[in-house]
């Protein structure tokens, strides 16, 4: 008893016609693109200028620090130029 049909067999007429899909409309992907890169821009804006403030502020601590046996002169010195950056700052910061 050899069987020829194994249990499968080719069936005819399964074939269903591809339906074409509706074009898509990358315009509201590209106006949230365009949102998020504005927003990005404006985020790395203030970065900008708190990365002013560190610097400054960074510059006069680094050079308060650096001298080893302050004299009255340079001490005056420091002083002033640690106005100086804290105007500069509050004139960066006003500008908001």
């Amino acid at each position: 008893m050899a069987a020829t049909n194994p249990g499968f067999e080719v069936v005819g007429g399964t074939e269903t016609e591809q339906v074409k899909p509706a074009p898509v409309d990358h315009g509201v992907a590209i106006a949230m693109l365009q949102v998020a890169l504005k927003a990005l821009s404006q985020r790395a804006l203030i970065a900008v200028a708190d990365l002013f403030t560190l610097l400054t502020v960074g510059s006069a601590f680094w050079l308060w620090s650096s001298i080893p046996a302050p004299n009255d002169r340079q001490i005056i010195a420091l002083s002033i130029y640690a106005t100086f950056v804290l105007a500069a700052n509050w004139i960066v910061r006003s500008r908001k």
